[in-house]
């Protein structure tokens, strides 16, 4: 029997491979729309990784190593969708600005 770690990883790696030629293969005019759908995504994500770094908050909860573990977790996950979304906005403010008139010297 294949232990779980094994079997985590290769889902891991193969969800690398298909994230990696899914985003490369998309056209530019799709772009600013994919990109409002990770943030949204991105926002989903905050939520639970708020509600991750937030277990065993309940008073009277025992503080053991896999709240702690669960705590830090969430607290990466926070940081790192936050990333995400701040980039996407950039991103996407530049895509927009790519369509915008120019002004013609006068």
């Amino acid at each position: 029997m294949v232990e779980p770690i094994i079997f985590y990883l290769a889902i891991f790696v193969l969800a690398i491979f298909v994230g990696y030629y899914v985003v490369w293969s998309v056209t530019p005019a799709l772009h600013t729309p994919l990109m409002a759908v990770t943030n949204a995504i991105s926002s989903v994500i905050i939520v639970g990784a708020l509600i991750a770094a937030a277990a065993g908050s309940a008073a009277g909860a025992p503080l053991d190593a896999n709240t702690w573990i669960a705590k830090g977790a969430g607290a990466v996950a926070a940081a790192l969708a936050a990333v995400n979304i701040f980039g996407g906005f950039l991103v996407t403010q530049r895509m927009l600005a790519m369509y915008k008139k120019k002004e013609r010297p006068k």
